[in-house]
């Protein structure tokens, strides 16, 4: 079977070019190498109507607590979250974005927009249709156990 024609080696190397095409417009979007706290950014954007807390953010992201600390107290420091206490219980801390981090929210919108345009273009809606399909049955079978 020639590599060409796996499944495998075309979502690899489509993931490859996806990373390498969004590695060149984050250093725009964040001035820094921060991508990974694009995502994170969209999901308290997402649910800026109620309260998030650190362990939505890791059952979210399925993330252990120490990764999840260490990426919310940089995402604090660069001035992209704040931790306010809530009003019924004082040791609990919601998670807030700041100004900064909806602006960097409105950049990086447009930036999947204008990727999204550029991976969908030739491709009818059908075919979206049936790509999204066949993906998620791809993702339904690596999620099933192995017996």
């Amino acid at each position: 079977m020639k590599r060409e024609k796996t499944i495998g080696f075309q979502i690899r190397t489509l993931n490859n070019l996806i990373k390498r095409d969004f590695e060149k417009s984050k250093n725009e979007i964040f001035g820094c190498s921060a991508g990974v706290h694009g995502w994170a950014i969209g999901y308290f954007y997402e649910n800026s109507k109620k309260d998030v807390f650190q362990k939505d953010f890791e059952a979210h992201f399925s993330i252990r607590r120490s990764t999840a600390t260490k990426m919310l107290q940089l995402m604090e420091k660069k001035g992209l979250i704040k931790r306010v206490s809530v009003e019924n219980d004082l040791r609990l801390k919601k998670i807030v974005l700041t100004d900064k981090a909806i602006e960097v929210h409105k950049k990086i919108t447009a930036d999947i927009k204008h990727r999204e345009k550029r991976l969908s273009k030739g491709i009818s809606d059908t075919e979206l249709d049936i790509f999204f399909k066949v993906a998620t049955k791809i993702r339904n079978n690596l999620e099933e156990n192995d017996d």
